[in-house]
């Protein structure tokens, strides 16, 4: 093929993808990003053929390139994908394992379209006679722009590979991430023509990448986080000046929660994994604002859980705002450390 005829070629397979992303945004399909993580950089994986398919009929993709990031957060933006998804059909390669997996994962569409209705608080409204909730069912299009919309619909699609096959998928609203579950991987045995495929791009051979790179990981790490218990954060004060504004709680097995006001102070007990860590904001006076920041050990918690069952966990800020103690069931809860700042920002119900 000349130069010509190739441009021609390109030009056209170019205005085809256009027409086609140009058409899907008229039909008004819902867009999402998606993300693909790793535990961290010595146990990351390379997609090879991907699709997800959507309950419209289409299909959407992965990012170009392997995993990045951190357990359930790649730390990197993709192109716009549409439609709403229903499953993953994904063949990879665990460099660290020298295996080819392939991923065959229907989500439940029933619980897919519940969550697609919903839209999570990010913050306060503009209006402090505007009732905030913990979501409301505003469908896929509110996008949190600013105090007047504190509402996020469904925004990203986040795939974790850990080892030996196993994957974890989360649903992301804005700063509010959901486990949707966890699938297993199969092997894929006969993989001379994915080898093929993959390492025709790559400057490292499969035998060179296999001895440098090879580790014999379990997944358990991984699955002992997702280990939930019944419990809520409570925050406490011999300070009766107290008011309790915002909570944000990032967990090991990668789920993320936000509590608010008015809910902050009266959190419902509910399944939720061990704290990897967390911040909260109080005032109990004018120029008396500040934040309080966690960091738990995911195995010196958990024990502490496995006694427990289940219960509150009581934030007991000291009535000078210096320190607070961190209790579950009126025990001392371990942490690795505990930090608190003096800030300042205005909420509907700060002291003037």
């Amino acid at each position: 093929m000349d130069k010509l005829a190739f441009k021609i070629v390109c030009f056209f397979i170019l205005l085809t993808q256009n027409i086609s992303c140009q058409k899907m945004k008229e039909e008004k399909l819902p867009e999402f990003h998606i993300e693909i993580s790793h535990p961290h950089n010595d146990l990351d994986i390379t997609p090879v053929i991907d699709k997800i398919p959507t309950l419209e009929g289409g299909v959407a993709t992965l990012p170009y390139g392997s995993t990045s990031g951190t357990w359930g957060w790649s730390g990197k933006g993709w192109t716009e994908q549409y439609g709403t998804p229903i499953g993953a059909d994904i063949t990879y390669f665990s460099r660290y394992e020298d295996t080819f997996y392939h991923l065959k994962a229907d989500f439940p569409v029933d619980k897919i379209k519940d969550y697609m209705k919903r839209a999570y608080a990010q913050g306060e409204a503009s209006l402090s006679t505007k009732s905030i909730e913990e979501y409301k069912d505003l469908g896929r299009f509110q996008h949190y722009s600013s105090a007047e919309n504190p509402y996020e619909s469904f925004t990203t699609l986040v795939f974790g590979f850990a080892p030996k096959g196993m994957v974890v998928v989360w649903l992301r609203f804005g700063i509010v991430q959901i486990e949707l579950g966890k699938y297993q991987s199969e092997i894929v045995k006969d993989d001379k023509e994915l080898e093929k495929k993959l390492f025709s791009n790559l400057s490292v051979t499969r035998e060179e990448m296999k001895k440098k790179r090879f580790l014999n990981k379990s997944p358990k790490e991984w699955e002992d986080y997702r280990t939930k218990y019944a419990w809520k954060p409570v925050i406490t004060s011999e300070n009766k000046g107290l008011k309790n504004f915002e909570m944000n709680l990032t967990y090991y097995n990668g789920e993320t929660e936000i509590l608010l006001r008015p809910w902050i102070d009266k959190a419902s007990v509910k399944e939720r994994a061990i704290p990897q860590e967390l911040n909260f904001t109080w005032e109990t006076g004018i120029n008396q604002q500040y934040i309080g920041r966690a960091y738990f050990n995911w195995e010196r918690v958990n024990e502490a859980f496995k006694k427990a069952g289940k219960g509150n966990v009581e934030f007991k800020i000291a009535d000078d705002n210096r320190s607070f103690q961190i209790l579950l069931n009126n025990e001392p809860l371990p942490t690795d450390s505990t930090r608190i700042f003096k800030t300042e920002h205005e909420y509907h119900d700060s002291y003037k």
